[in-house]
């Protein structure tokens, strides 16, 4: 194809965050025209993301429903985007991730036969299951794609063992530090009403395979944790997901230590990421934002598709056991040199220029100057060392 036409699809707050530095590094290219359509799938979760970033959908499929299916879901993407691929077919399509929306999006344009970018590619911890569905979502993109943006070079390796032609992958690391340093430049404040002393932990949980069990036991080590440090306060933003929303109300709501609010703006949860002491998460993105900027990360579960965290020290795998928890936290409220092994500000995801790589790949894929209109930073083919980005000490006094 050489129409500049692209097509970028998102469906829920992660994915925009983590698209909206490729959409504004598409749109300052010469001969790309970007539109932005978004699902639904996540509704104000999407909205508040968009606004972060001075981003508005140009088509709105508008699909979320409650306690609707993921076949809905799915089945709902692929005949509101289907249409629109066969009446004006772009040159392009991008997704990111590991969403019901990005794998739907991956599947309309394989039927199409529109060629598809999927960011954030090759991510895999090698089990079905966990997390489910996004260990079969991104494996279905990545098989679709024609280009595959692999935020490191593990990710790399693991689209090849797939089969995966090579040319077709390219490293670029992860536009979530794009995102991050972006908005950690604005030096944003806090939420309101927290306490301005002590220390914060950041936690996070909405995995489906959180749910039940899981999620309990981690609500129980909160609960434990707030027992042993009474210095200690939680910022839990709770994902409104019934399953996770009904419980962590019933569980900790009311508890002194512990503050629940409905789910952060973007530049609120960088100021509680650089505000925190540590963070607790099942969450992908945390695992790969916190580290940069100099927060240990207790990972929330038994596997990762993030091994690079873990690998470098600065996050581990915990598990949702509460012994577990609580020792793991415990050493690293309680001994400097355990918390200066995982405080390290460095990120193995990139060096905050991911999107201006891959607009210029995508540029080069639809026929057009690679030349920016304003020019960037230099693209440069590969990946530079890991990034150090200034952090706090973690006590809440702003």
């Amino acid at each position: 194809m050489v129409s500049g036409k692209l097509l970028c699809v998102v469906g829920t707050r992660p994915e925009t965050i983590k698209m909206a530095p490729v959409v504004h590094a598409l749109r300052r290219r010469r001969g790309l025209s970007v539109r932005l359509l978004l699902t639904g799938q996540h509704r104000g979760l999407l909205d508040q993301a968009l606004a972060a970033f001075g981003l508005a959908g140009d088509v709105d499929l508008d699909l979320m429903r409650p306690n609707q299916s993921l076949s809905g879901l799915a089945a709902g993407i692929l005949d509101g985007l289907d249409p629109l691929l066969a009446r004006d077919p772009p040159a392009m399509v991008l997704a990111q991730g590991d969403t019901t929306t990005v794998m739907a999006a991956a599947i309309a344009c394989f039927h199409r036969r529109v060629p598809f970018g999927h960011v954030e590619a090759g991510l895999r911890t090698g089990d079905l299951q966990n997390p489910f569905p996004e260990e079969f979502n991104r494996i279905v993109a990545g098989r679709a794609a024609t280009l595959n943006f692999a935020p490191t070079e593990g990710a790399r390796r693991a689209l090849l063992r797939e089969g995966v032609p090579p040319e077709s992958v390219h490293v670029t690391g992860n536009t979530v530090i794009d995102a991050l340093m972006d908005v950690a430049r604005r030096a944003p404040a806090l939420p309101a009403g927290l306490p301005r002393n002590g220390r914060l932990v950041l936690m996070t949980m909405h995995r489906r395979e959180s749910f039940g069990p899981p999620a309990e036991q981690v609500m129980a080590a909160v609960q434990r944790l707030c027992a042993a440090f009474p210095d200690l306060h939680i910022l839990y933003p709770v994902h409104p997901n019934p399953n996770i929303r009904d419980l962590a109300h019933a569980r900790l709501g009311g508890h002194p230590q512990v503050t629940l609010t409905e789910p952060l703006a973007y530049p609120e949860l960088v100021a509680a990421i650089r505000h925190c002491t540590l963070v607790l998460t099942d969450s992908g993105g945390l695992q790969e934002e916190a580290p940069a900027l100099g927060k240990p990360v207790l990972v929330l579960r038994e596997t990762t598709e993030r091994p690079e965290a873990v690998e470098l020290g600065v996050a581990k795998l915990v598990g949702t056991d509460p012994d577990r928890i609580l020792a793991e936290a415990t050493a690293l409220l309680t001994s400097p040199a355990a918390y200066a092994a995982m405080a390290k500000g460095v990120s193995p995801y990139g060096d905050g220029r991911a999107a201006e790589r891959i607009a210029a790949l995508v540029a080069a894929a639809v026929g057009k100057s690679a030349r920016p209109r304003r020019a960037p930073s230099r693209v440069v083919a590969a990946m530079p060392p890991p990034i150090f980005l200034p952090v706090t000490d973690g006590t809440v006094t702003a």
